[in-house]
């Protein structure tokens, strides 16, 4: 329905100056204002069951995103924090998180809807023009501003009375410090948790697709391999925090062809471990080259030379990738003799 097919008298009123008014150029204003166009009436203002439908509809949204306000509330006090669930397809999300963040989601995005709705179907849609006007104060209003101020300046006695004015300074000046302090209720302090991993003496060397220990004979000569500490399954709660600092590259390099005399000391047979978390920003790597034995983070292009100590040929990384000290136990399996002598990943103030 269209606002020609309804009566002349039960259009709303035209209000102002007509929208197809134009203006005529001639000499003096060669470059007349052409107008708006004629304003299109739209259905919710020419029939009010539609304009009811779209109030009914705005307020569901609201309505909507009060019930996902109170889920929000009700997921946060009642979803155990270490409950995960599986959502197709993305996989196994922690259960608080995936209810946080959709109720909060629907409570803010159907506020949104609602506004945009209300304004684009109830709200007036009549354009008006309204001439632009210096928005600068004259000479006369500043001067007076300016007085003014001098004036409560002068009476304040903020000049002459110092031990307020130093006072409210430092008053001033302590009060932010109460928000930082509520910033220490976000977690617990790190404490030394960077520096360390789980890699212990006589941790065995877990290879990440098998989930099996691994042997010398497993690695061949060329081949690249990832591994995590025995014991660290992925259902655990923090794995993804311990294998971002513990997760290794195994790779097998001719022992002649090992330039790095520490580097040969802690690796078995060739066989060296290093971190896979590189020391830019804690990309892992997963790109070798056989014959250059060079690893790449396809991050940020950071390229380290796995046969001289993981050095830094390449890209922005600060320092060599982190060497883990393995050997060979009783039955033969490959185990960790130690944990990394220098934290993992990227630079921190503290680190060394």
């Amino acid at each position: 329905m269209s606002s020609q097919d309804i009566p002349e008298e039960n259009l709303p009123a035209e209000q102002g100056t007509p929208h197809g008014a134009v203006k005529v150029a001639d000499e003096e204003n060669p470059f007349a204002d052409p107008g708006l166009p004629p304003h299109e009436h739209r259905i919710q203002d020419i029939d009010e069951r539609a304009a009811k439908r779209s109030e009914r509809a705005v307020a569901f949204l609201f309505t909507l995103s009060m019930l996902a306000t109170i889920g929000f509330i009700a997921s946060f006090v009642s979803i155990p924090h270490d409950k995960s669930i599986y959502v197709f397809p993305i996989g196994h999300l922690n259960a608080m998180n995936f209810a946080l963040g959709l109720t909060l989601g629907v409570a803010l995005f159907t506020i949104g809807a609602g506004a945009v709705h209300w304004a684009r179907t109830l709200m007036s849609d009549e354009e008006v023009a309204d001439e632009r006007h210096p928005i600068e104060a004259s000479p006369e209003v500043r001067a007076k501003v300016h007085a003014d101020f001098k004036q409560g300046a002068k009476e304040s006695v903020i000049g002459r009375r110092k031990l307020i004015r130093n006072t409210m300074l430092g008053a001033l000046t302590l009060v932010p410090l109460s928000g930082v302090v509520l910033l220490r209720d976000l977690g617990p302090l790190p404490g030394t948790k960077l520096r360390h991993t789980l890699w212990s003496k006589g941790k065995l060397l877990v290879n990440m697709n098998t989930n099996e220990p691994m042997r010398p004979s497993d690695v061949a000569v060329g081949s690249l391999t990832f591994a995590k500490p025995e014991g660290l399954e992925e259902h655990d709660e923090e794995f993804q925090n311990e294998i971002a600092k513990s997760a290794l590259m195994i790779v097998r390099i001719q022992p002649e062809n090992i330039k790095d005399k520490r580097e040969l000391e802690w690796s078995h047979e060739g066989i060296v471990a290093y971190s896979k978390i590189c020391t830019h920003v804690g990309c892992p790597i997963s790109l070798y080259e056989q014959q250059t034995h060079h690893v790449l983070c396809p991050c940020h292009q950071s390229t380290f030379d796995l046969s001289d100590g993981a050095r830094v040929i390449f890209g922005p990384a600060g320092h060599a990738l982190p060497q883990l000290r393995i050997g060979v136990n009783d039955e033969g399996y490959l185990e960790a003799l130690s944990d990394f002598e220098e934290p993992v990943g990227p630079a921190f103030w503290e680190r060394g």
